[in-house]
């Protein structure tokens, strides 16, 4: 059991970076006892925010205008931070992570949704 384990963290830690491009610096990151985790927080929240997403797209579907808004804060964080001395925390990043993680997904299975009915739409008039 230990061995499958160690197997599922190692690819976690070799695959979790690669996914979401992530720096993985060790003041952005959050801890387990003495382990760092495999991604920075803000990735870390963004991984929360797609499962989130996953697990409860069949129960509701957030307004298209609202998920766009979602976006915006980890946008914004991540400009600001860019461009001038502040600093964010790693709580804000993974609070901003989880918005954006839980938008980009609904509006990306929005977009599937609406490509498929499109083309069947487009397919009934062939017909």
């Amino acid at each position: 059991m230990k061995y499958y384990l160690y197997k599922f963290i190692n690819f976690q830690y070799k695959w979790l970076p690669i996914f979401f491009g992530c720096h993985c610096r060790a003041d952005r990151s959050f801890y387990y006892k003495t382990m760092k985790f495999p991604v920075c927080a803000r990735c870390t929240g963004e991984l929360i925010g797609i499962i989130l997403a996953l697990l409860t797209s069949w129960l509701f579907r957030p307004n298209t205008f609202i998920l766009l808004i979602m976006l915006i804060p980890l946008i914004a964080d991540g400009l600001i931070q860019l461009l001038s001395h502040y600093e964010s925390t790693n709580l804000r990043r993974l609070l901003t992570g989880i918005l954006f993680g839980y938008a980009l997904i609904e509006l990306f299975m929005i977009s599937i949704i609406r490509a498929f009915q499109f083309g069947f739409k487009i397919g009934m008039q062939l017909k």
